[in-house]
């Protein structure tokens, strides 16, 4: 037996492990050794967790910009491939808005039951009034760019969705004249999925150095004030994921919740560990088409997700930060308030624009409400460990709503759904990530 053939057969007896054991495997170690890092001060572990997950983090960031742009560009031309396009982007957005809408009545509901903002001991002067505002003089107008190049530069999304969509909408309006345009678009957005499918193979890595970095950081103790308030995040984002989600896939499009599960995990469990919807839409995307979503459909249906679909960030999180916030200030809301919360989360939900955080959301919130901005400060500390949950919601949601209207409209390839298995990622489509798996 030749080297070569040697080699490849104690490859093939290697069993390998699914992409999601690895993220587990990372987050577990991670815990770990960030616990390791805090509790016996070793200063050279807390700074080696923080390069880690910093370059991970770097390396998602770096693509956003272009890939934003070109797969938003991309997913309007690609209507032209679907029939009824118009009907399927209008239901597409009319479940964004069904699901938010749901999403802010739980937040707000747990909010009222739990008082996440009495007994923290948190006072004003603990909080500081945020450098950047959000109000909606400043969403409407800060959509259109004053050039071409500054959204890049800065990383403005809202800004980038607005001129790629603008972009392919006169793609389709030229026709053929633009078809080199067009060519070109789909190169590039393949080139950038292909580089970001490699940074997502990283995500073990990347998960061991992010959960780290914040278990050193912050450790047990910063949770104790924030307990309820943190508690409340992830229960209302678990009832979402593992309530809602479900609920809505057995009754609307009559489809196995567990199975979606099992499709979309991957996915879910990067979002958590990145807290990027965008750093996770190439994932995602395929994860949806694996569960039947037709490809043209969601190439269109997720990228425009992963910029305005964000239940956690946009829903449940605002509802709940705003009550907490006017309890720590002492100031009443009243019925009025809650509904202004509501009609924010499921009309503003497109200025998180998939990004870490939701502080501009927070700020639209507070803005609109009157309540004091220091109150995002009193926030900041704790944003990196609610927004995992946060983001692994938004990530489910928008692979969830392209099923349900592909249900709806009797395009859902439902022996692909049926048939669908996250680890099975590891091996079809991407070469590489195999090797890289059974290496």
């Amino acid at each position: 037996m030749s080297p070569a053939s040697s080699a490849a057969s104690t490859r093939r007896r290697i069993p390998k492990v699914p992409f999601w054991a690895q993220i587990l495997l990372g987050l577990v170690l991670g815990a770990l050794l960030g616990w390791a890092a805090r509790s016996g001060d070793i200063g050279w572990l807390q700074t080696t967790l923080d390069k880690i997950g910093g370059i991970f983090v770097q390396l998602l960031m770096v693509v956003v910009a272009p890939l934003v742009f070109f797969a938003i560009l991309v997913s309007i031309t690609n209507l032209r491939n679907v029939s009824n396009a118009a009907r399927l982007a209008t239901r597409t957005l009319l479940w964004f808005m069904i699901t938010s809408l749901i999403a802010v009545v739980i937040g707000l509901a747990i909010g009222l039951l739990t008082h996440p903002g009495s007994g923290t001991g948190l006072t004003a002067a603990d909080g500081a009034e945020p450098k950047k505002h959000g109000s909606w003089l400043d969403f409407l107008t800060g959509i259109v760019p004053t050039d071409v190049i500054t959204p890049f530069t800065q990383l403005n999304v809202l800004q980038i969705v607005f001129m790629a969509a603008v972009l392919g909408v006169a793609v389709l309006r030229i026709g053929e004249k633009a078809k080199p345009v067009l060519d070109l678009s789909h190169s590039v957005l393949e080139l950038l999925q292909k580089a970001l499918w490699w940074v997502i193979r990283l995500a073990p890595l990347g998960s061991l150095g992010l959960v780290g970095k914040a278990i050193s950081k912050y450790g047990w103790d910063l949770i104790g004030k924030y307990a309820t308030f943190t508690a409340d995040i992830y229960v209302g984002c678990a009832i979402i994921l593992f309530g809602v989600y479900p609920l809505l896939l057995a009754t609307v499009a009559k489809v196995s919740p567990l199975r979606f599960f099992r499709g979309a995990w991957p996915a879910i469990q990067l979002a958590f560990v990145s807290r990027s919807s965008v750093g996770t839409m190439p994932l995602t995307q395929k994860v949806t088409e694996r569960l039947g979503v037709p490809k043209e459909y969601a190439s269109f249906a997720v990228p425009f997700g992963s910029t305005t679909k964000m239940d956690g960030c946009a829903s449940i999180y605002p509802a709940i930060a705003a009550i907490f916030v006017a309890q720590v200030f002492g100031v009443d809301l009243a019925v009025r308030d809650y509904v202004l919360i509501a009609f924010v989360s499921v009309i503003g939900s497109a200025a998180t624009a998939g990004l870490t955080g939701a502080t501009v959301m927070l700020t639209l919130t507070l803005s609109t409400l009157g309540l004091p901005m220091a109150g995002v400060g009193l926030l900041l500390a704790i944003d990196p460990i609610v927004d995992m949950m946060r983001t692994a919601t938004n990530v489910a949601g928008q692979s969830v709503v392209p099923i349900l209207v592909s249900a709806r409209e009797g395009i859902l390839d439902r022996a692909a759904y049926e048939t669908a298995d996250g680890s099975k990622l590891d091996d079809a489509e991407e070469p590489e990530a195999a090797v890289l798996a059974a290496a």
